[in-house]
């Protein structure tokens, strides 16, 4: 999930969602002609141990976890926001941690059912669950299926044992190849999330890597640029990684295998076969609303005038506390119009084949005109390819994507 600074102190008394929903409903700066798609984000707080270039919001897991008394925050958190979002359908749901594998069977089954109890699904909709090889077990599987998980998202990083290590990752190469073993048997459809640049990985390894992913035949693979973000132990104590040049090697590599392979790079770190394109994240990137619930969890909720963006209590303690007494939100605020242009951008420059101008009109309710400046100069600069039908990425603006984006704050 695209992290999202959300400003503004924690009310003292804070107010109802129906109370917020009924403010936010009032004439305001933006015009949208329609409400965009709408997804769920679930989060699970807890994992086996916290890995050390995690900024996430996630903590160990000590002793016996108090599944029950979250979930029930959950349910809570889910019945109190849907004055926010009354009567849109869910066209994507996502479970992601934290270490979401670590749930029981009834607990996930448990989930779902009250997921489709309080919200309307869309028929078929994709339902995405990420999983550690580390917590892999063939039957509790098959049950998260059942329940109607449709969708697994593995965090292998590696197959390489000195860089799992190195990674701080609980499984090894063994459980790394039985995950996914287990993933292609139990699902149609699996992600395999990779990490690339790792701590003193050479071309050739990162190359083993990818090939033994791709022998799996995976729908879709996520192959991140390891980077060093701020509170982890790895920005405290930063370990020996590739320099630039080679990690642009990596990179050059990477494009070339997954083409060959058959996949299309249609998003910065994505690539998937025919068919199989992340759903929920595409709407993250199209700027799309999403509804976040659990410890943590963001929100982007659009409103005829506005846009609204939450951020839950991250203490899965202080979470179940808040949601109890009625309302889990810590901090909420609107975009403001200024922002709107820089907050689309974003997202949509992440898609590597780039989007209709006319999207940003639909998604921001302002004139495409509001950031004509901008898309000239990255024009002029050859960081952007621009016509009346599409506004994409360059090759070199790409490669210096963070650059190209900042040119629309």
């Amino acid at each position: 999930m695209i992290p999202i600074k959300v400003a503004g102190p924690a009310p003292s008394e804070p107010r109802s969602p129906a109370t917020t929903a009924l403010q936010y409903l009032q004439p305001g700066a933006l015009n949208l002609a329609a409400l965009p798609p709408l997804s769920l984000y679930i989060h699970f707080p807890w994992c086996v141990r916290k890995c050390p270039y995690c900024d996430f919001n996630s903590h160990e897991a000590k002793g016996e976890l108090p599944e029950k008394d979250y979930l029930d925050a959950v349910r809570l958190d889910l019945e109190q926001s849907l004055p926010m979002i009354w009567g849109r359908k869910i066209h994507t749901v996502f479970i992601g941690g934290g270490t979401p594998s670590l749930m029981s069977a009834a607990g996930l089954d448990r989930l779902l059912s009250d997921v489709r109890t309080l919200l309307p699904l869309e028929i078929g909709a994709e339902i995405t669950m990420e999983a550690n090889p580390g917590t892999f077990e063939q039957e509790r599987f098959r049950s998260y299926r059942d329940s109607g998980v449709n969708r697994l998202s593995i965090g292998i990083q590696s197959f390489n044992g000195a860089h799992l290590k190195a990674l701080g990752r609980i499984h090894d190469e063994t459980e790394a190849l039985r995950a996914v073993e287990i993933a292609r048997s139990t699902f149609e459809n699996f992600n395999l999330d990779l990490m690339f640049a790792l701590p003193s990985q050479t071309l050739e390894e990162a190359r083993r890597d990818l090939q033994t992913a791709l022998s799996f035949a995976p729908p879709h693979l996520s192959l991140y640029h390891l980077t060093m973000e701020p509170n982890t132990v790895f920005a405290k104590y930063p370990p020996a990684l590739p320099d630039d040049d080679l990690s642009a090697d990596m990179q050059d590599m990477i494009l070339e295998a997954t083409a060959a392979a058959g996949y299309q790079h249609y998003e910065v770190s994505a690539y998937a076969r025919a068919g199989h394109r992340a759903k929920h994240n595409l709407n993250y990137w199209q700027f799309g609303d999403y509804l976040g619930i659990g410890a943590g969890a963001h929100s982007k909720i659009s409103f005829p005038h506005r846009v609204l963006r939450q951020a839950r209590y991250k203490q899965p303690g202080s979470f179940i506390e808040a949601a109890k007494r009625g309302n889990p939100v810590q901090e909420e605020h609107e975009i403001a119009r200024g922002e709107m242009g820089f907050e689309f951008m974003l997202n949509a420059l992440r898609l590597t084949e780039g989007f209709d101008p006319n999207l940003f009109g639909e998604r921001t309710g302002m004139n495409i005109s509001a950031i004509t400046k901008a898309l000239n100069e990255a024009e002029a600069k050859g960081l952007l390819h621009r016509d009346h039908k599409l506004i994409k990425p360059t090759e070199l603006g790409q490669r210096f994507l963070n650059d190209l984006q900042e040119m629309f704050l």
